[in-house]
């Protein structure tokens, strides 16, 4: 007979390699954190009934946005597609992040958080996409389907954290999926370089497979400046906002999630709010913001204006110019300014 202790080993589909400050040799794990909430929090959350009803439709004023094929020199533009999905466009460099352009972030086509305004800027009105993030796994950042008319279109280059080139090999089998560890690093064309780093989070496409590939932020390094784009994070004490800041010097471009953060003592350990990413952005030492991670899908208790509002408030509170954090709006592109 087998020990139990074996029998209920949990086996790694997605990743194999050497433990590490946050890979236990089988799953990987936020250093000093917190894991994602179990079962019995999911249900007391979700028979707590207290969610704040959103529009099934909300107007864009800016979409559908056509973008420039491409921003060169000094310039920096960050553009809002939806959710987490922005077009950065900097060094002559068009990036995707977690590009979702699909009417629901679910597993299923007909069931799952549902999209209640239009991408920002429609699938076929994309520029030359060279280089796509990928943040983490779960279904609002990594869709199978928008990869696959991506890599029929673009065939872009795909950068991903530890784990995710199975994940996205499953139904995109010839996309090039560059995986990186935190702290490894890639060059990308323009002189651009990425760097992969920490971020309070987890990752899961299904109830078996919590933590098996890892998720992470990413920084860029490029000749008009750093940015550092995180799609999911707690705020985690600020921990990793001090270190980005102590080691890349601070960021022309932040680019924050301010969404999905109700109710609090579900969601502090995965989603920051905006008070805490108003704080993150001061720790980062970023001369500008783009919010984003909110207005497109509901996916936790709080209105559809809410992240805004709250976010106005915490700026105005911390004496910070709300033109320094945007909150983009779907179609939305800010040219970044320059800054010495």
């Amino acid at each position: 007979m087998i020990p139990t202790r074996v029998r209920l080993q949990k086996k790694n589909r997605y990743y194999t390699g050497p433990k590490s400050d946050h890979f236990d040799g089988t799953l990987f794990f936020n250093p000093d954190g917190m894991n994602p909430p179990g079962l019995a929090e999911v249900v007391k959350w979700q028979l707590a009934h207290k969610r704040t009803p959103w529009p099934k439709e909300v107007s864009c004023r800016y979409a559908p946005h056509k973008p420039d094929a491409l921003v060169t020199g000094k310039g920096m533009r960050v553009t809002m597609i939806g959710h987490a999905s922005l077009l950065i466009q900097v060094a002559g460099v068009n990036i995707l992040t977690d590009p979702v352009f699909t009417k629901r972030v679910s597993p299923f086509d007909s069931v799952g958080p549902k999209r209640v305004c239009p991408p920002g800027v429609l699938l076929d009105d994309l520029p030359k996409i060279d280089v796509v993030l990928i943040t983490h796994n779960h279904y609002d950042h990594l869709s199978h389907a928008c990869l696959k008319r991506l890599q029929a279109d673009h065939a872009p280059r795909i950068i991903a954290p530890l784990g995710n080139d199975t994940v996205i090999h499953q139904k995109v089998p010839d996309a090039d999926v560059t995986v990186l560890d935190w702290g490894d690093q890639a060059p990308l064309p323009g002189g651009v370089n990425v760097f992969a780093e920490p971020c309070h989070h987890w990752s899961a496409r299904g109830v078996t497979d919590r933590r098996m590939a890892l998720w992470a932020a990413f920084v860029l390094e490029t000749p008009a400046g750093c940015i550092y784009h995180i799609g999911d994070t707690s705020f985690h004490e600020g921990r990793n906002y001090r270190a980005a800041a102590e080691k890349y010097g601070g960021f022309r471009l932040a680019n924050l999630p301010i969404g999905a953060y109700e109710p609090r003592y579900f969601m502090k350990n995965e989603h920051q709010d905006p008070v805490e990413a108003v704080k993150g952005f001061e720790l980062s030492k970023a001369a500008y913001a783009a919010g984003h991670h909110f207005g497109t899908f509901q996916l936790t208790d709080e209105g559809h204006d809410d992240p805004v509002k709250l976010l106005k408030a915490a700026l105005s509170d911390a004496g910070i110019d709300e033109d320094r954090f945007r909150p983009l709006e779907p179609g939305e592109a800010f040219d970044v300014p320059e800054i010495d």
